[in-house]
């Protein structure tokens, strides 16, 4: 069969590698894809909001299947469109993706399932939203911690942590003022700051079966020992030991599962990657927010792991048949993926320098370099995004993994080329206390 990738980041181009590893796939298209898909697939010149565009194609080219990696398509309705033409995609409908698509419908739907999560107000602009900080937090010596997010999509960056209330002033006026993140600022939520430490849990689910993924670990700050400016994330490892096998039962009973069947009861029903952006607290986990698709990094070690033919499994959540799936087989070692970013990001950057060293890199066992912000011009690899290249190795231990990612970054290199130097660490530590 055929298969269209739509998309062009680092989750992107490991969807279309592993499923090209597939036996049962002929043709993998990437639309449109980055310089690593152009060597692994196909890139085809078609932007992810072409519906269109990709219909066209879709049907031109007898594809079996179209997999949607990023959020944008999905909470614009490309699902519903291909539908609507009797062509089998993987992701949620438009309704389903306002999961990711609105925080307040989100927080909504969590309260309304019951499921843990911190507590929250909803506002429709700056001068409401203000009155309530200063009201709950008249001196501004004390601490406020406080989380100020924008309502729609912000790229990942439309999430504000503060600790002073001057930061959540700040922060509701970037949103709300200066329309920082345009119209994902039509309405804002300030909810409490929940303190522990962060894990993702990803499921696939047809809307009655939920097939929970190993858990992973993003790192969302810039710099390392999570400081820094939010980015869209700078590296994970999976499987994170923060979350042990009971964990996971208990997050699958009490969060997972309402949450589906929440949104089925709603009429929304749920079919694709749900993902769930947990703090592991004092008080248990609970859920940060939901997104509606595989994560970027995340996506790209947990591929490296799954054994099983990854076709099969996005066929099966199509067809409702999830349940008929034999155990999820995973390689025993874990993965490190290590995000190398350009010079200023998450703020402007340059585009257009030159990538060095992809053939060294690529040479060395259980790596593979996954491509996210690149384009090809006059026969070289050149920089493209802000994020441009997840660096991700298999390895006997974390350590192991960790070691070889590292050793693989440092055979990359253009300039104002940086990464964190601690993806993983966090669960070194955990294994060694």
């Amino acid at each position: 069969m055929k298969v269209l990738v739509v998309g062009n980041g680092g989750r992107e181009h490991a969807l279309a590698w592993k499923i090209s590893c597939s036996s049962r796939v002929d043709r993998v298209f990437v639309a449109p894809g980055n310089a690593g898909t152009a060597i692994d697939c196909e890139n085809v010149d078609l932007s992810v909001t072409d519906f269109s565009g990709i219909i066209r194609f879709a049907k031109e080219n007898q594809i079996g299947l179209t997999v949607v990696g990023p959020e944008v398509p999905l909470s614009a309705g490309i699902t519903d469109a291909l539908e609507s033409e009797k062509l089998r995609v993987f992701g949620p409908s438009k309704a389903a993706a306002q999961l990711e698509g609105s925080k307040v419908f989100c927080k909504n739907l969590l309260h309304q399932a019951n499921v843990p999560t911190a507590d929250y107000q909803v506002f429709r602009d700056a001068e409401s939203a203000t009155r309530y900080v200063m009201d709950r937090y008249p001196s501004d010596q004390e601490s406020a911690p406080l989380v100020v997010k924008a309502d729609g999509l912000a790229a990942g960056k439309g999430v504000i942590v503060c600790s002073k209330r001057a930061e959540a002033l700040e922060a509701i006026n970037r949103i709300a003022n200066e329309r920082e993140f345009g119209a994902a600022g039509d309405q804002l939520i300030i909810e409490e700051r929940l303190e522990g430490e962060e894990a993702s849990i990803l499921a696939i689910t047809d809307g009655r079966t939920i097939l929970t993924l190993p858990p992973a670990q993003d790192h969302k700050p810039a710099h390392d020992g999570d400081t820094g400016p939010n980015t869209g994330g700078m590296g994970a490892y999976c499987p994170a030991p923060l979350v042990d096998e009971k964990m996971i039962s208990w997050i699958e009973e009490h969060i997972l599962v309402p949450t589906v069947h929440t949104m089925k009861r709603s009429r929304t029903p749920f079919k694709g990657v749900l993902y769930a952006g947990l703090m592991i607290g004092n008080q248990g986990p609970k859920v940060l927010e939901y997104n509606v698709r595989f994560g970027d990094p995340e996506c790209q070690p947990l591929l490296m792991r799954l054994q099983t033919d990854l076709v099969d499994i996005l066929e099966a959540t199509v067809d409702g048949t999830l349940d008929q799936l034999e155990p999820l087989k995973w390689d025993p070692r874990p993965a490190v993926c290590v995000v190398m970013a350009s010079d200023g990001y998450p703020g402007s950057y340059e585009k257009g320098h030159v990538i060095r060293g992809l053939d060294a890199a690529a040479k060395l066992e259980d790596v593979k370099v996954f491509h996210a912000g690149t384009t090809s011009k006059d026969g070289n690899v050149v920089t493209h995004g802000g994020r441009v290249l997840g660096v991700t190795a298999l390895g006997n231990s974390i350590s192991a993994a960790k070691l070889q990612a590292y050793t693989a970054v440092k055979e990359i290199r253009w300039p104002g080329a940086w990464c964190r130097k601690d993806i993983s660490d966090k669960a070194l530590a955990l294994q060694s206390s």
